[in-house]
């Protein structure tokens, strides 16, 4: 019997152990090898940059050996030419009558419009235009939204409710730069730790990456 106990607590060992260490290894090796697969894919994706090249001016009759990420080159510095061209008169007239064709179009004027503000939140850092992230009911009890306060409700506004309010912006996921303007009063929010850049990788990932929670006890001031 006791022989028969041994060999059980063994195995459990040996189980737990195989266990354990497959599960460590997994969380180590798993982002590792996403990350290079995501790399990969993207430099490959990239590297398809240079078919819009005529096939005889391409980087690969010049060169001894195939050069991974010249895509990436090609890209950056037609962004470079393109931002260039976009700030100066001509092409912000241009760019000023491409937009009014856009909006014509139904479904791309939607498309082109989100990601164009997409892309100015993350580039120009409106984000920062936010002073702090808080939780707010919404839109029922016991149901929570992520809200930035955005400033301090005055005058008529204030003085109509008899309590200190505060403007809160609650964002839409994957979209943070849409979304609708709350007064809330202050006593009923929830004060978060996690800056402005964390709670937007939140909203984007539709709470996929979840920030790791700060010690500091400041928060965002």
């Amino acid at each position: 019997m006791d022989d028969k106990h041994e060999n059980l607590t063994f195995f459990g060992r040996i189980r737990k152990f195989l266990k354990v260490n497959i599960i460590a290894g997994l969380l180590f090796l798993t982002p590792i090898a996403a990350t290079f697969f995501l790399l990969r894919l993207t430099i490959g994706w990239l590297d398809q940059i240079l078919l819009i090249i005529p096939a005889k001016f391409r980087p690969e009759n010049f060169l001894p050996f195939p050069v991974p990420g010249l895509g990436l080159i090609v890209l950056i510095v037609v962004l470079i030419f393109s931002g260039v061209f976009v700030r100066n008169y001509l092409g912000n007239k241009l760019v000023s009558i491409w937009e009014r064709i856009i909006d014509y179009i139904p479904i791309v004027n939607k498309i082109y419009t989100a990601v164009k503000q997409l892309i100015d939140t993350i580039a120009r850092g409106t984000a920062k235009d936010f002073k702090r992230v808080v939780l707010i009911e919404y839109p029922k009890e016991n149901i929570y939204a992520m809200a930035y306060v955005t400033g301090v409700s005055v005058g008529e506004l204030q003085e109509k409710t008899k309590r200190k309010m505060i403007n809160v912006y609650v964002p839409t996921t994957p979209n943070p730069t849409s979304g609708f303007y709350l007064m809330v009063p202050e006593d009923e929010t929830i004060p978060l730790d996690m800056s402005v850049e964390d709670s937007f990788k939140l909203l984007m990932s539709g709470g996929i990456i979840t920030p790791e929670r700060k010690n500091n006890k400041g928060g965002n001031k």
